[in-house]
């Protein structure tokens, strides 16, 4: 049996009163992202063959790649449900042609479900 409980439990509030809190005000705060942070997913389409590795190793099958032109003339878009994204990065790893990359946008949150498809 613990002796003196109530007077550990008020030695510890008195040390937390003036102590930092351990968040921020955040967007009033300033946040520091480390380098290796997945934030939202960046798209080159120039560099894009169409080959669907990142959509088939995506788990969440949150990515979506639209081939809008001809067999010939290849017009690649990529289309982001960010609901569904887990970020993972698992497409970033499998894109053989480095086209898709992470970025630091972590700002993500939205009312409106609708606006949770992103076009890359």
């Amino acid at each position: 049996m613990r002796k003196n409980l109530p007077g550990r439990i008020i030695n510890m509030a008195v040390r937390h009163l003036f102590k930092k809190p351990a968040t921020i005000l955040y967007p009033n705060g300033s946040m520091d992202i480390i380098d290796n942070y997945r934030g939202r997913l960046k798209y080159n389409p120039s560099d894009c063959t169409g080959c669907g590795l990142c959509v088939r190793s995506c788990p969440a099958g949150a990515i979506k790649i639209i081939n809008e032109g001809t067999k010939d003339d290849r017009k690649m878009k990529a289309e982001l449900n960010v609901a569904r994204c887990i970020f993972c990065c698992q497409c970033v790893d499998s894109c053989v042609k480095t086209c898709l990359s992470y970025s630091q946008n972590i700002d993500l949150s939205s009312l409106n479900k609708g606006d949770l498809k992103v076009q890359l």
